[in-house]
């Protein structure tokens, strides 16, 4: 080991943020594990001298009356004969030169230190996401697999891949395409992909009207739930915390440029904003627009029974129980709709 690689360390730490500390730690461990398959598990100690920018390996064997084993063993005869001052039980350490070591302790070598380059990459990257997490980040499409439809896009802090089925449904990605995403997970352990994205998830819609709406970045309007069907329809139920601010109006943006601006990231998806309200029976009327309700009859522990006019029915329902599956999502009441 001479100065080059404490140089290659320092590029590593400059370049990709790899601390020195950890990849001498990794280094040691390294050249000692590949000493230790290629000499029959003999005791070997990595001293590390930064300033001189040396790396020195020592072959530790214990001084013992009777050699058992003379990987790691030495009479006190041959001990003596090195040293007066050794005794049983000490240790009696001789230099190895790193230009003998083997092909296969050398192999052995970089491929521990290249995989703690990995790793440290990998750990760093998801420093990176964590900060992140939970949030919307703006990326670009790289490639879009022909056959599953899964893309890989450039997130800017790695590339990672966004899955066909977390994709709103019906969206058609193309390369060079600068899409929002969600990120939905970081994943702590070495199995499966680092960062889950996500373009259905409800939180990818909460995001962009924080982005969006001033007030509701300000805390003057809140977002109280949402319920969504990607590349379908959302409704969001929301509040404001002022009686001098509509939180509807807010959202939706002089001439609607605000919600306009949502939708357009969103490949057509239809958005219900409707004011939340702690009054159970307002809310869940307020949850089933556009029908118009006639009343909300409680039936029992978040559960009603909501009574609308014959002509109301297929539009309190929704194609294929769309609009009351997602009132129900919103308000968290199970709601039975019935005419008069």
């Amino acid at each position: 080991m001479n100065s080059e690689f404490f140089t290659a360390l320092d590029m590593l730490e400059k370049e990709k943020g790899i601390p020195k500390a950890y990849m001498l730690e990794k280094t040691e461990a390294a050249l000692v594990a590949a000493y230790k398959k290629a000499y029959d598990n003999m005791n070997v100690r990595v001293a590390v001298d930064e300033a001189k920018k040396d790396i020195k390996l020592y072959q530790q064997k214990e001084v013992v009356e009777e050699v058992t084993n003379p990987t790691t063993q030495i009479s006190l005869e041959d001990a003596k004969e090195i040293s007066k001052r050794y005794t049983v039980g000490k240790i009696v350490e001789t230099e190895i030169k790193t230009k003998n070591l083997s092909r296969i302790a050398a192999g052995a070598a970089k491929s521990v230190i290249t995989q703690a380059i990995r790793e440290a990459e990998k750990a760093i990257k998801r420093e990176a996401y964590e900060l992140i997490r939970e949030e919307i980040i703006t990326a670009t499409v790289l490639k879009v697999d022909s056959e599953t439809g899964d893309a890989l896009i450039d997130t800017d802090t790695s590339k990672a891949v966004l899955k066909k089925n977390d994709q709103i449904p019906g969206e058609i990605l193309r390369v060079g395409d600068k899409i929002k995403v969600y990120v939905s997970e970081v994943n702590r352990e070495d199995r499966g992909p680092l960062v889950l994205l996500s373009r259905k998830d409800p939180g990818l819609v909460r995001r962009m009207f924080e982005l969006e709406v001033p007030e509701i970045k300000d805390g003057i309007v809140a977002i109280k739930s949402i319920a969504r069907e990607a590349g379908s329809r959302t409704k969001i139920a929301v509040y404001s915390r002022s009686e001098d601010v509509d939180a509807v109006g807010a959202c939706i943006g002089n001439r609607g440029m605000r919600i306009s601006a949502v939708l357009d990231e969103l490949a057509g998806e239809k958005i219900d904003i409707i004011p939340y309200s702690e009054n159970a029976e307002e809310f869940v009327k307020a949850a089933l627009a556009p029908a118009t309700v006639i009343s909300v009859i409680s039936t029992g522990e978040r559960s009603c029974k909501v009574i609308v006019t014959p002509d109301q029915l297929s539009l309190a329902i929704g194609k294929e129980g769309q609009n009351a599956r997602l009132a129900a999502r919103l308000t968290g009441y199970k709601i039975d709709i019935k005419t008069e």
